[in-house]
């Protein structure tokens, strides 16, 4: 199956010797090294060249850096770069990576012992709303994208967000499916379109990418009536214009008729038919809950083939989602869970047979365990699975912890804690390969998820030794603890002293249709 780390990672810059007074002395991982390491690793000494975009040059020596983090550990995980090294930056952009001193025109960001890598990228979370993306920060992330869907026509969806006020994080979105066939197809969620409601559908997507966004969400789970034909004309749409077809796959138990298989085999022939590049979202929710090693197979059998399918998680072992909603359907018997194993959101209530009929007539948001620690590891450890949160803190807090603490879980547990996987693999999965999944749609986005020179000044320190989630699914709203500094278009959102609120340096990632 390709489990193994090497593809994750580019293979390493050439090497270069160092030299000069004030030099700092560089350490380089590789792709095999497992998360043993610490934010300062004893290894062997070897230097490899800084990255650069576009070849780009560092400014001459004795230049002034408006901003300068120094004596981190500098990450790159799209060229393997793993260096203890300075970092130089003018206005919004990363203008060198030095392993000599560099001089700012303001106080240096001291990073020794730190962690500097790329922003985080959420890959699969809702719309801001002025509250819950100021969490997302302190979980280290600098680009918010709605993948799972924007839950506006395109042009309404950018039109809304800067009302907002600060906007602290970048922003953009897939044009979401379950909208555009309710308020264009006048379809309910069991509602098949015929052909002329689907041309509808795909006439208003296109118009919504054309608008921004930048790729198209479908969730038939949600929308059962989402006929295959209508699948297949969204990918064809998505293929024609060079975005992904995210998809929440149509089955997430394994009980005929239709079984997570099935949901795994309709992604593959939907690549197959139509060349898109299919990303299933939460597979360890839907499609690979308790057969994750099998589901992993069936698209990795398509990938060997040449088709682009990739993959996300979130690092729990409970997903949550509303009473009343289709999967809650026949519970018991499809996830083979009983009462017990479903929690109240924002609550320590687990529900039982009374009580279980009255939430559901509230239509709760409830959590449900049903993953297990193995599955989700085995799919932390496939390079081509990336880590998305699939939620954002709203003022209720009526919400999963992924929506607070889902990136400091994915590298305090499962890289520091539990040997899951390499730091460098680790932070590909949340930085370059969102990044790549969206860029040929998103041209923005060729510039983040990088930390080289001429890349944006998206950037995220932290300490690894003490990276750690606090949110619960009784308290999703605490803070994770452990990133130190959080940088957006080279402006400080974060510091050791707290968040910035007044600052706004966030940007929308549209598309170049």
């Amino acid at each position: 199956m390709g489990l193994g780390f090497g593809a994750a990672n580019a293979a390493l810059v050439r090497q270069l010797g160092v030299s000069g007074a004030g030099a700092i002395p560089a350490t380089v991982s590789t792709s095999d090294e497992r998360a043993a390491d610490t934010a300062t690793p004893e290894k062997a000494p070897s230097v490899t060249n800084p990255p650069s975009i576009d070849n780009v040059d560092p400014p001459a020596p004795g230049h002034l850096y408006d901003t300068v983090i120094r004596g981190g550990r500098v990450i790159d995980p799209e060229s393997g770069f793993d260096a203890i090294a300075n970092v130089g930056i003018d206005g919004e952009k990363i203008t060198a990576i030095s392993f000599d001193e560099l001089q700012s025109s303001n106080p240096t960001i001291e990073a020794a012992g730190l962690v500097v890598s790329p922003g985080f990228i959420d890959i699969l979370s809702y719309s801001p709303n002025g509250y819950g993306e100021w969490f997302k920060i302190q979980d280290g992330v600098t680009t918010n994208l709605l993948m799972h869907g924007a839950d506006a026509f395109g042009e309404d969806f950018f039109a809304k967000i800067p009302g907002l006020g600060n906007m602290p994080v970048h922003y953009g979105g897939a044009s979401d499916n379950a909208v555009v066939r309710e308020r264009v197809g006048e379809l309910g969620p069991y509602e098949e379109p015929n052909a002329a409601k689907i041309d509808q559908i795909v006439a208003r997507t296109r118009r919504d990418l054309e608008a921004g966004l930048i790729g198209i969400h479908m969730q038939p789970e949600y929308t059962p009536g989402a006929t295959s034909a209508e699948v297949l004309a969204n990918a064809r749409l998505a293929a024609e214009l060079g975005v992904p077809l995210c998809v929440h796959a149509r089955y997430s138990d394994n009980l005929p008729p239709g079984t997570q298989a099935e949901a795994m085999t309709e992604v593959v022939r939907v690549a197959e038919q139509t060349g898109v590049w299919m990303h299933v979202e939460h597979i360890n929710s839907t499609g690979g809950t308790g057969r994750m090693a099998e589901a992993l197979g069936t698209l990795e059998d398509a990938r060997s083939q040449g088709h682009k399918i990739t993959a996300c998680v979130y690092p729990y072992q409970f997903w949550a989602t509303y009473l009343a909603s289709p999967r809650y359907d026949n519970w018991q018997e499809k996830y083979g869970i009983s009462y017990g194993d479903l929690q109240i959101a924002g609550t320590s209530e687990r529900l039982n047979e009374s009580t279980y009929g009255p939430a559901r007539s509230e239509n709760k948001l409830t959590a449900a365990f049903t993953m297990s620690e193995e599955d989700l590891e085995i799919a932390l450890r496939t390079p081509w699975v990336m880590v998305g949160s699939d939620a954002i803190l709203e003022r209720a807090h009526n919400n999963h912890p992924r929506s607070t603490g889902c990136f400091a879980r994915t590298m305090g547990r499962y890289v520091r804690d539990r040997n899951a996987m390499d730091l460098v693999s680790a932070l590909a999965k949340v930085t370059v390969q969102p990044a790549q999944l969206v860029e040929a749609a998103a041209p923005a986005m060729r510039r983040k998820g990088r930390l080289q020179m001429g890349a944006d000044a998206d950037i995220t320190i932290f300490d690894l030794n003490t990276i750690s989630d606090q949110s619960s699914i009784e308290t999703p709203q605490i803070p994770s603890t452990g990133v130190s500094w959080v940088l957006v278009n080279g402006t400080p959102v974060l510091t050791p002293d707290g968040l910035d609120e007044t600052v706004s340096p966030g940007t929308p990632i549209t598309s170049r249709l």
